[in-house]
């Protein structure tokens, strides 16, 4: 029997810390990739712009509305010809906006109140001309967060459901890619949330018609990584 030295020891104890290391290493779970959540405006109506239409319904897009729907679902699905799944507000316009990326990628949109438009009560309808001449829209403008709509929703309200919409959507689809069709307002407070501003600073977002806004999601923690990308913008131009 031939005993070993200092030397074979040492190198015995080397090779075994290495496999000890190798062995953790191999049991260490990787990590999951963040949640990627795109948020796309509908396209235009006869009254965007104009009116304040809310959740009224029987609003539909407008030729350029569908055009400009069909273009953005084209760029949509060349970056991401199958997501995970497709929400959309329950608004015709939301809907429509929808569809031609869910043709593309074979995926039934699911229609999802938590993302459809702010509630605008008594103000739904209303011409926004007239109603940039209240005393009121200083406060929607301004300090949005203190404004609830006269017989509807307030804008805190708006922020915590789509809030609790972008989470939902981690926990039921880590790691993976969903794309959801909203409303303009809904979209500005979340990207305002997502980026830690105040709410009362949320009306300095612009979100245009069928731009695309995208959000990631890790363990709760969210990421801005684009906001209102449009197809002209993808083409280069402004």
């Amino acid at each position: 029997m031939v005993e070993a030295g200092p030397k074979d020891q040492a190198t015995a104890d080397a090779n075994g810390k290495t496999a000890a290391r190798r062995t953790r290493t191999s049991s260490k779970k990787k990590p999951e990739p963040p949640t990627t959540l795109l948020m796309v405006r509908h396209g235009k109506t006869p009254t965007t712009g104009k009116l304040l239409p809310g959740r009224a319904p029987g609003l539909h897009l407008s030729d350029e509305g569908r055009s400009d729907a069909a273009t953005i679902a084209a760029r949509l699905f060349d970056a991401h010809p199958k997501p995970v799944a497709i929400y959309c507000s329950p608004m015709e316009r939301a809907v429509e906006t929808a569809s031609p990326y869910a043709a593309l990628t074979g995926i039934e949109p699911v229609q999802n109140r938590a993302i459809i438009e702010c509630d605008f009560g008594e103000w739904t309808g209303r011409e926004l001309s007239e109603l940039s001449k209240l005393d009121q829209w200083r406060t929607v403008q301004q300090r949005p967060s203190l404004f609830r709509f006269p017989g509807g929703e307030s804008f805190v309200e708006m922020s915590d459901r789509m809030r609790s919409f972008m989470l939902e959507m981690e926990e039921r689809h880590k790691g993976q890619v969903v794309v959801a069709f909203s409303h303009a307002d809904p979209i500005k407070a979340l990207v305002a949330d997502c980026l830690g501003m105040h709410l009362d600073q949320f009306q300095r977002i612009v979100i245009s018609t069928t731009s695309v806004s995208i959000l990631s999601i890790d363990h709760g923690v969210p990421y801005v990584a684009g906001v209102n990308i449009t197809a002209s913008i993808t083409k280069g131009t402004n």
